[in-house]
């Protein structure tokens, strides 16, 4: 299994730019896809971004992109979301999630691990 902490939340205005990080252990890195996801109060889970075992390759939601990007690190362990002019709506507990498929998925339930969220609140 592997074990997930997310850190980088911040309150911050809209416009700025905050960098998301997700630590993971406990396994082999490489041989998980890794994803972001965020959940605001009263809504579903919600596809942010998304990138293959080897980094090749990435899918982001409609709505972030050009403005986030999903990378990761398989030497640290690590999966990042870069954030640029955030907005109101983008508020959010923002989680990272691991698929031991190669496929990447948009779905939360083909997501088998998860971290505990990291909040990010976005003021206009």
């Amino acid at each position: 299994q592997v074990q997930l902490v997310e850190s980088g939340g911040a309150l911050v205005q809209a416009g700025a730019s905050l960098r998301l990080s997700c630590a993971a252990s406990g396994s082999t890195f490489t041989y998980y896809s890794m994803a972001w996801f965020r959940q605001a109060p009263g809504k579903e889970r919600e596809f942010v971004a998304a990138i293959t075992k080897s980094g090749a390759r990435t899918d982001g939601a409609e709505s972030v992109k050009g403005r986030f990007a999903i990378s990761r690190d398989n030497i640290r362990n690590t999966v990042t979301l870069q954030m640029n002019s955030l907005k109101p709506e983008d508020t959010a507990v923002y989680y990272c999630a691991a698929n031991d498929d190669s496929r990447l998925s948009r779905r939360p339930i083909d997501y088998e691990y998860w971290g505990q969220g990291t909040q990010v609140t976005v003021s206009s």
